[in-house]
């Protein structure tokens, strides 16, 4: 049955067919065939399996974001962003990844980020003398941190799978997330050196004040996410909701650029978003319910324990696993079916489930730049009309940097756990 199972779903997704229906025909599979269960099961499991109030906290935070972005909040993340960094050799490239940073703590999706990022700056940098494809490639690769910084739609996800607190998972989120930022920012500085690119302007304090002004309100987002989660004012769903208002309101009332008119469009489209990861996590609990009555967790975890004891050759083999299944599925789907297999063994090693999520969703998220499922490369590549390859091949440089964050993060835990650590006591 095991078999059958792995070789039935691995089957239909080499042949295109989308994950969550890949992972539901497996299933459906062995319980017709092998297990003689009623086929109606798999509907009573996948409702099972997001009837959970933690996941209300998706749709909010994707409305939160498409109100924020519809509402003028983008441009003023990006100004402010110029004035931090665009001084600097290569500061627009800069800019991208600071911007990118920023409107992560807002949107919680990569494609969002990417998106966001691409239809901003993308021109303003072929202005400045970059080359296009370029511009495209730091666009994409400032993107991968969209489901890293909180608030993540990812980590919600993991954090209702795994049973950890999703409030911790977001705080856990932001040094990795920075890291990657920052990593970006010293490879388009080492790139613009290269091209022979200079600084460019000069660095404004009353600049940078009167930007940060400017996007004071867009800013508070992930501080009231955050503060209000710690401090015990609301749970990570209610902030969701309160985040998706506050949108709501700094759009309409605020910065004034958010109408009314423009609600269904954006209704419907984080509809359309949540249905999607819903019906992916309703999927794959039907999926996971089937392999834990295999016992495949616990085959996975004597044949680790046979290899090694070592926390850290597992994360490092954990890491070149992800890294490969990042090509082949998005982030979200891996998470929903990686997760039941490879965190029991993780416990079993004494490694913090906190630790093991994000440092999971960090090594995914570099999946969103790499073929042939590179999310990013492809909405970069879609705004800009840069051939998929050149996009590719521009973003090689981030992807290097990203990796090099990924092994300083499985090499030291505590950039990812002080934080949690630090307002817990």
């Amino acid at each position: 049955m095991e078999f059958v199972l792995l070789f039935v779903f691995l089957g239909l997704t080499a042949l295109g067919v989308p994950v969550a229906f890949a992972l539901c025909l497996a299933a459906a599979t062995i319980l017709h065939f092998f297990m003689n269960m009623p086929l109606v099961m798999v509907s009573q499991m996948m409702y099972a399996g997001i009837d959970s109030f933690s996941f209300m906290a998706v749709p909010f935070f994707m409305l939160a974001g498409s109100f924020m972005s519809a509402g003028g909040v983008t441009g003023r993340l990006v100004n402010f962003s110029q004035a931090l960094v665009g001084s600097f050799t290569g500061g627009l490239a800069q800019a991208v990844a600071v911007s990118g940073m920023f409107f992560a703590a807002i949107s919680g999706s990569s494609a969002a980020t990417t998106a966001a990022l691409g239809s901003t700056m993308v021109n303003e940098m072929e202005k400045k003398g970059y080359s296009r494809e370029w511009a495209t490639g730091i666009v994409a690769a400032g993107g991968t941190v969209g489901i890293v910084i909180p608030p993540s739609i990812t980590l919600v996800v993991y954090g209702v799978i795994a049973d950890t607190s999703i409030g911790d998972l977001f705080v856990g989120g932001f040094l990795p997330g920075l890291l990657m930022g920052v990593s970006m920012m010293l490879v388009s500085w080492w790139l613009a050196k290269k091209s022979g690119l200079k600084a460019e302007g000069t660095f404004s304090v009353s600049a940078l004040w009167k930007s940060f002004k400017d996007s004071f309100f867009a800013l508070m987002t992930p501080v009231i996410i955050i503060g209000g989660i710690y401090g015990g004012i609301f749970t990570p769903t209610e902030a969701a909701a309160v985040a998706a208002v506050y949108g709501i309101f700094v759009g309409m009332f605020i910065y004034k650029e958010l109408k009314l008119r423009d609600f269904p469009k954006i209704i419907f489209q984080a509809v359309i978003g949540t249905t999607i990861i819903m019906f992916l996590v309703g999927a794959a609990n039907v999926f996971g319910w089937l392999l834990t009555n295999l016992q495949i967790p616990h085959h996975v975890g004597a044949f680790v324990a046979s290899l090694t004891n070592s926390p850290i050759l597992f994360l490092l083999a954990m890491n070149v696993l992800l890294l490969i299944i990042g090509t082949m599925v998005n982030a979200s789907a891996a998470v929903v079916i990686l997760t039941p297999i490879f965190l029991p063994v993780a416990k079993s090693l004494g490694i913090d489930p906190l630790f093991f999520g994000v440092l999971m969703v960090c090594n995914l998220a570099i999946g969103c730049i790499t073929p042939p499922v590179g999310l990013d490369l492809f909405v970069a590549s879609a705004i800009t009309k840069v051939p998929l390859e050149k996009v590719m091949k521009a973003s090689l440089p981030y992807l290097y940097a990203l990796l090099a964050s990924l092994l300083a993060l499985t090499l030291f835990p505590d950039i990812i756990t002080i934080l949690p650590k630090l307002l817990a006591s």
